[in-house]
């Protein structure tokens, strides 16, 4: 089953597969098995960041399924993200190496920066003064990329990108650049379909990876009343027309645009729904439609580094 999932090529040669499966709000305790069930039924891409708080439970459910002959290694496709308290280049390193631990690798396919803003260092990963306001650091993501850079130099990481990156930071990026990133991972669904950033950022060969592509209904901030995504009338009645869940639906507009996407489950049966948009595509009607739904929707907007001056989304056209 997993051969059918398309791969998407990136600039410097190497494939990931485009449809993995994320772990951000994953709960220690469930995340082991889910893995192993996303393994079973044919994800061989496998999001993960050190911010989770879960990438131990993550690697032991990668570890049996190498030890027990499903997987090899080099079929499996690991990404995971350094957090904005080890921007500072001497940190880099050894988060990674932490990462690697956590995961029982030698290696990451892909290592992006989470957030282009960093925090202060050398203490908790979210450091703040008594009213809880987050405490800054002044690290410039492009020193950081110069230590990213290093680790693929250094065989650590097959491929290195960015999260979270608006289009002027990546221009600032690339003019420092020695190794161009793969990819930006973005939030990215229909009431923020980012078609500039996306257009943007392929112009530069650089690839979408499309987080909370469900919109993050489970996201902690969110209030009564906010708008769910998944409850949205149009979206359902193209996926019953279709015989599709809406969730399918939302994971197949993000194939059918070249997207790379990481839908996020704990619960087996909708591990397998979510795995299940391999056997249809949207017309170019529906993908017409679904486009015009986008209102800047952002879901995750990172309000604890507002005032950050490399927060990404103040003051930012896209």
């Amino acid at each position: 089953m997993a051969s059918k999932v398309s791969m998407v090529k990136f600039h410097n040669g190497c494939e990931c597969p485009i449809l993995g499966i994320g772990t951000w709000k994953s709960k220690v305790g469930e995340v082991t098995q889910a893995v192993k069930d996303a393994i079973d039924i044919g994800y061989r891409h496998i999001d993960c960041a050190f911010v989770y708080g879960n990438e131990k439970e993550v690697g032991e459910a990668i570890t049996v399924k190498i030890n027990d002959g499903t997987v090899k290694r080099e079929d499996l496709f690991i990404t995971s993200k350094l957090w904005n308290t080890f921007h500072r280049p001497d940190l880099v390193r050894g988060a990674l190496q932490a990462t690697l631990t956590n995961l029982n690798l030698k290696y990451l396919d892909l290592y992006l920066i989470h957030w282009p803003q960093a925090y202060k260092e050398d203490g908790p990963l979210f450091p703040s003064d008594e009213s809880g306001k987050i405490l800054f650091s002044d690290v410039d993501y492009v020193d950081t990329w110069k230590a990213m850079e290093k680790l693929v130099d250094e065989g650590l990481v097959k491929s290195i990108g960015i999260s979270n990156f608006n289009s002027k930071q990546i221009v600032r990026l690339l003019e420092h650049a020695t190794i161009k990133p793969v990819t930006n991972q973005i939030e990215c669904h229909p009431y923020l379909n980012q078609k500039r950033l996306k257009d943007f950022c392929e112009e530069r060969g650089i690839k979408i990876t499309a987080y909370s592509p469900l919109g993050s209904p489970d996201r902690p901030w969110s209030q009564p009343g906010d708008p769910q995504l998944m409850d949205d009338n149009k979206l359902k009645a193209i996926a019953e027309r279709l015989g599709k869940t809406t969730a399918q639906v939302l994971i197949r507009y993000q194939i059918d645009r070249g997207n790379i996407v990481i839908p996020k489950s704990v619960t087996k049966s909708r591990i397998a729904s979510n795995f299940d948009v391999l056997d249809f595509k949207l017309s170019q009607e529906d993908m017409a439609l679904i486009d015009s739904f986008d209102c800047n929707g952002r879901m995750v907007p990172m309000n604890a580094s507002l005032g950050h001056k490399y927060h990404p989304f103040e003051n930012e056209e896209f």
